[in-house]
């Protein structure tokens, strides 16, 4: 039936349709590279800090916000995570002692996340193995020239016109 649905699609729709090679291969490649490293990454923080490399993003996005707090859907959005996710991964982290919640209070609905002192401890502590599996599992493979490309790429898509 797929073949069928194909035949029926005429030039014009299949060329708009279609990818490529160079845009799969740009496609696959970038969905690839994300996926290994992200595994590594997460392997390695929760071998050597006992830290999801989620928890470790959320720690350090709370880290870099003003007064050290950040709304709950915030969070959610820069984690990548739905809502109830992202608020089991902060109940793991309260649990821990890495976060405390606290309610706005400008308007008393919302729920803000706050990093503890004992998180801003364990976000250095694994700020190394962080930094240095980026590099050796993404960065050391890349010229400067083509860090300065990716980061410009990852400008344009994120931000499109």
């Amino acid at each position: 039936m797929l073949a069928e649905a194909t035949i029926a699609m005429s030039g014009t729709e299949a060329q708009r349709t279609s990818l490529s090679p160079q845009e799969l291969a740009a496609w696959r490649g970038m969905l690839e590279v994300h996926a290994r490293v992200t595994q590594q990454l997460d392997a390695e923080m929760q071998s050597e800090h006992d830290l999801s490399l989620s928890a470790y993003e959320v720690l350090m996005f709370l880290a870099d916000a003003p007064e050290h707090r950040m709304r709950m859907s915030e969070i959610a959005e820069r984690v990548l995570l739905s809502r109830s996710g992202c608020t089991r991964l902060v109940d793991r982290l309260v649990s821990r002692g890495y976060a405390s919640r606290c309610a706005a209070a400008s308007d008393g609905r919302g729920l803000y996340a706050q990093l503890t002192d004992a998180g801003l401890t364990k976000l250095i502590a694994a700020r190394a193995t962080h930094h240095d599996g980026i590099r050796r599992l993404f960065l050391d493979h890349l010229s400067a020239t083509d860090q300065i490309a990716l980061g410009d790429i990852w400008s344009r898509v994120s931000c499109p016109a």
